[in-house]
């Protein structure tokens, strides 16, 4: 019984390893569950586009991705450029700060949440790098029935995260009812942005 699970936690342990780090997405998934605003499908968004992802890499696409170096370009100066805009966008923000009991006041479109979210997960090439090439390489390793119970594993890792850091972040807030964390927060959002977007290109 244990050994059929293993190629499940060694997903869950891969996957949590790659999706945990600091980055774009979850820095977004933060900010949406400290404001409250539509964390669920920001969340259900996200949790689905790994799932995609890693399935995508379990079935192999990533050896078609390894050999359309072309596409990676495009989509790395597509990421690039976004990248650089939303940290313009959190820069403002920091020399602009709100309370989160005004924040609501200033809430995002859920449209313009969902395209915020869809962009910053599908135009990042180290998405394709770590979940497609990353994971489905792992994923190969545990033969054609323990690859999917490996990604099944990956997948729950994404859920478990996505779920803890977006409903999670609202016990947060007494912090962040003062102007000065969210002009923290936005800062280093903002430098975080820059960072992922020079890491992209250099």
């Amino acid at each position: 019984m244990l050994a059929s699970l293993a190629p499940f936690f060694a997903g869950l342990g891969s996957g949590a390893s790659l999706i945990v780090a600091i980055g774009a997405q979850n820095a977004f998934v933060l900010r949406q569950g400290l404001r409250r605003e539509h964390v669920l499908p920001i969340v259900l968004i996200c949790v689905a586009s790994d799932a995609a992802l890693i399935a995508a890499g379990v079935a192999g696409i990533g050896v078609l991705v390894r050999a359309a170096p072309l596409a990676l370009q495009i989509v790395r100066w597509a990421g690039f450029a976004f990248l650089l805009g939303y940290a313009f966008v959190a820069a403002r923000r920091a020399l602009r700060p709100t309370s989160l009991s005004a924040a609501g006041a200033g809430a995002a479109s859920l449209v313009a949440a969902i395209g915020t979210c869809l962009a910053i997960t599908w135009l990042n090439p180290h998405v394709y790098l770590d979940t497609v090439l990353l994971l489905g390489s792992l994923s190969a390793a545990h033969g054609d029935q323990g690859r999917w119970v490996f990604g099944a594993g990956a997948a729950t890792a994404s859920l478990l995260w996505f779920t803890i850091l977006g409903f999670g972040a609202r016990f947060a807030a007494p912090v962040f009812a003062r102007p000065i964390a969210w002009r923290v927060l936005d800062a280093g959002i903002a430098v975080l942005m820059v960072v992922l977007a020079v890491l992209l290109v250099v």
